[in-house]
């Protein structure tokens, strides 16, 4: 009777739900913050691209507008120059004018007279050359000008693409990261669905065994169950048990769709003592011990990339106390349903 009634108080336990929910939520909050982290860093990686074009770019146009500065000054020069000639071109026209007018009144007077004025029209050409060069130049600079306001007109076309294609690619990362957020949300329940669906498989296969217990989202087995002290060789009364979970995960796997990518994770752990004979260390041996319970899961038909071996040694106890009842307790295999 006493049995009977434990039996019917473990059926009603609803603690591994609640910390099958926790788990749960704690791995969508580890997706989001994943996918939060990867949206940052490829947003944080495009706009550095775009902050250098655009550091480039500015660069480009401060150069430009320095070469314009020059050629602006370099034009005014020649401008100045070009008002000074003309400026000399009529004192010299004016003083020719008046030499004219006093050669009419003497033939003497006229010849020296002539002299010079032959002297001053020639200084008249050689201006009238400068300034025709002058001219010349100025209409090469404001060329130049017209070119470099091309340059800065392309210059900022490209900026305003470039900060459109910004725009752009942030828009794209935030509409990604919301189809990934759904997918999760959808990939997660469906896997909690069979995760629940598996866990009762297992306790109704496992329910009358004392030496296995349900830790949150596990399945414990003392280590004695399945292998002799100090040991990874399994032991023959546990094999039975084995076959049974090797058919339920194999029933399971024709359920679960194939884009959802689940594995079963056994996880071998020791008490604090360290080891003896073949195993040098503690580690050594809570991986081969769920390294076997992997390969026999394997020969029974369970298709191997479902499965994860993983040995914890004694760093993840369940009872940190000294005494033989702790070190009962932390030498197990734990069997869990879980994401890759």
């Amino acid at each position: 009777m006493a049995l009977s009634s434990r039996r019917r108080y473990r059926a009603v336990d609803y603690w591994p739900g609640f910390v099958d929910a926790l788990s749960t939520l704690l791995l969508v909050i580890i997706f989001l913050l994943t996918v939060f982290m990867i949206a940052q860093f490829l947003l944080g990686r495009e706009v550095t691209g775009k902050d250098t074009a655009l550091q480039r770019l500015n660069a480009q146009i401060e150069e430009l507008t320095e070469l314009l500065a020059l050629e602006r000054g370099a034009s005014r020069s020649a401008k100045d120059e070009l008002t000074s000639l003309q400026a000399n071109l009529g004192a010299l026209q004016t003083e020719t004018e008046k030499l004219k007018a006093d050669a009419a009144s003497g033939a003497d007077r006229a010849r020296s007279e002539g002299d010079k004025a032959s002297g001053l029209a020639a200084q008249l050409d050689q201006q009238r050359e400068v300034s025709a060069r002058a001219l010349s130049q100025v209409d090469l600079l404001n060329q130049q000008i017209a070119a470099l306001r091309r340059q800065i007109a392309a210059l900022e076309d490209a900026l305003n693409a470039s900060e459109s294609r910004d725009r752009e690619s942030q828009a794209k990362i935030a509409d990604l990261g919301s189809r990934l957020n759904v997918a999760l949300a959808q990939r997660v329940q469906e896997l909690n669905r069979y995760r629940s669906d598996f866990f009762g498989r297992l306790r109704q296969i496992l329910a009358d065994r004392p030496d296995v217990r349900v830790v949150g989202d596990r399945f414990v087995f003392q280590s004695e169950v399945l292998f002799e002290t100090g040991q990874a060789d399994l032991n023959e009364a546990a094999k039975p048990e084995l076959d049974k979970i090797a058919t339920a995960l194999i029933e399971l796997a024709k359920e679960i769709p194939p884009d959802i990518n689940w594995v079963m994770r056994v996880d071998g752990h020791t008490d604090i003592r360290p080891t003896r004979g073949a195993f040098p260390s503690n580690w050594s041996l809570s991986t081969a011990r769920a390294i076997a319970v992997v390969e026999y899961l394997v020969q029974k038909g369970v298709a191997p990339q479902r499965l994860l071996a993983a040995g914890f040694a004694e760093f993840q106890p369940l009872d940190t106390a000294q005494n033989e009842e702790a070190y009962k307790r932390n030498r197990r295999i734990e069997l869990k349903l879980t994401e890759r």
